[in-house]
């Protein structure tokens, strides 16, 4: 029996960009920017939404990365009252929450690093971060040297082999269990985290909440070294990210269908058992309309993450179609405030396609965990099932300029199939589905008898 997370619809929220938060954390008292974030809530239910991961969310000093009480929410978004009120209102809409949970550095102003600055040797707490040393300064003008994430020296890079940061990791995590009720963690950094504490955090996680899930940031590498029965749930699917654009702009659908054939069990790929969290765009990723070339492409690039292997994730405001490149700098394009009362205004032709394949995946199991088959592969054109028991889910898309005739043969029999999306009701003839598409269209079918 699958878990709730293996047919949830995401959406990913950045608080203290929707909210338009200071990019500096100098508040004195905490603001009150929950009542907008519970505003999306009516939005998300009529999007089709079943899940969000939401973060950071924890009390930092300017991005949310850089944390400094990980049993505070930030000020900057409000008090630990209002986001427990936010999660219960998601959980009464239906909607399960997820948050960051950022374990692999802290910020420079967290308790920890601030008593070492104090008492150099002498602080109980010199051990928790990696590479400490007292014969050398930092570049940011420290009595010592420490490793940090990347480099930046404002994030220190935590010891996970010290118990101490372990067990304040652990009860923190406890804690947001406890406290805000929330249904998992997107682990930050993931694919530089310790193994041990990744193993030991999904232990304890299980023994929490039923069904508590675990998702991890990981671009390259084999995905099954962090997803598997003893560490995380799932991980980030960068790689069918990059296919999905890519592919798009070469249109060259062979680049995605290799993603999927390297990935899925059912095709004798890597990864077993394992559900990826797959999304076209992220606080870190340009918006998926910057990064098209034909703008038009969306509706197929999105048809094809809401019916190929995979969590579904949509990243606030992508589905309105809005744009956003970062800089070598800033990444504030990537993460724009947006008041509810834009809603109706934003409101796009591409919001209807996403609402519409959103309650379609939810629908159809099949889509959450179903096997995958290639039907029909060219340059241009792709089809393929999703198939779990006797529901059998097949998804065809033209991504030319031109209209395209696709015939393709279905391996799980049947002699009719019903088009979700319009409708309409198609013969299957001498065991084929033969079908006229218009440029840039997808059908998504359901075999009906």
């Amino acid at each position: 029996m699958s878990a709730w997370y293996d047919n949830s619809v995401f959406y990913h929220m950045y608080p203290l960009g929707m909210v338009g938060a200071p990019k500096e954390n100098h508040e004195e008292k905490p603001a009150e920017k929950f009542s907008e974030l519970n505003a999306w809530i009516p939005h998300l239910q009529e999007l089709g939404v079943s899940a969000i991961y939401i973060g950071p969310l924890f009390e930092s000093t300017k991005h949310g990365y850089d944390t400094r009480d990980f049993h505070l929410v930030d000020r900057r978004l409000g008090t630990n009252d209002s986001f427990k009120q936010f999660v219960s209102l998601c959980h009464d809409a239906g909607i399960h929450v997820v948050v960051d949970g950022v374990f692999n550095h802290t910020g420079r102003e967290f308790f920890a690093f601030k008593d070492i600055q104090e008492h150099r040797e002498a602080s109980p707490y010199k051990d928790w971060y990696k590479g400490v040393n007292f014969w050398q300064q930092s570049s940011l003008g420290d009595s010592f040297s420490y490793e940090a994430w990347q480099g930046h020296m404002e994030l220190p890079a935590l010891n996970h082999q010290n118990p101490a940061v372990r067990e304040h990791l652990l009860n923190a995590v406890t804690f947001w269990v406890k406290e805000f009720d929330i249904d998992g963690i997107r682990l930050d950094c993931a694919n530089v985290l310790d193994f041990d504490f990744m193993k030991a955090l999904r232990s304890h996680c299980d023994g929490l909440k039923a069904d508590f899930w675990l998702m991890g940031e990981v671009i390259h590498g084999d995905y099954s070294r962090w997803a598997n029965d003893s560490m995380l749930h799932s991980v980030t699917n960068y790689e069918l990210h990059k296919g999905l654009y890519s592919g798009h702009n070469d249109y060259n659908c062979f680049e995605i269908a290799h993603t999927i054939r390297r990935q899925s069990e059912a095709n004798g790929g890597i990864y077993k058992n394992i559900n990826l969290y797959t999304f076209v765009d992220n606080h870190d990723e340009n918006r998926i309309m910057s990064k098209l070339k034909n703008k038009k492409h969306v509706f197929t690039v999105y048809t094809m993450l809401f019916t190929l292997p995979g969590i579904p994730s949509v990243y606030y405001g992508s589905e309105w179609g809005i744009e956003g490149a970062r800089t070598s700098t800033c990444d504030d394009m990537l993460r724009p405030a947006i008041s509810p009362d834009q809603f109706e205004e934003l409101h796009a032709k591409l919001t209807d396609h996403i609402k519409r394949l959103a309650h379609i995946h939810r629908n159809h199991p099949s889509l959450g965990v179903g096997v995958y088959r290639e039907l029909l592969l060219t340059n241009r054109q792709y089809a393929y099932a999703r198939s779990l028991g006797d529901e059998h889910i097949i998804t065809a898309v033209n991504i030319d300029d031109g209209p395209a005739t696709l015939s393709f043969r279905l391996p799980m029999g049947g002699n009719l199939a019903k088009e979700l999306i319009s409708g309409e009701e198609i013969s299957v003839t001498d065991g084929s589905l033969n079908l006229s598409m218009e440029p840039g269209e997808s059908k998504i079918f359901k075999i009906v008898g």
